[in-house]
């Protein structure tokens, strides 16, 4: 599992609320989470400040 989708699920969010505090479709968040698709750094940061953890914790 994916530690985004850990994450996520942990908090028991659905993809879709995650995707739309980001500014990104749920289909390429969930692409995000399966490792199919690399975000930008911004979007990186933008995801990780959402989960209020640093980008080396989310994405190492």
């Amino acid at each position: 599992m994916s530690k985004l989708k850990q994450l996520r699920e942990e908090r028991g969010l659905p993809q879709k609320a995650v995707a739309k505090s980001v500014g990104i479709t749920t289909s390429y968040y969930g692409m995000i989470e399966l490792g199919t698709r690399r975000p930008s750094l911004d979007l990186a940061i933008r995801i990780c400040k959402y989960f209020d953890l640093s980008v080396e914790e989310v994405f190492k």
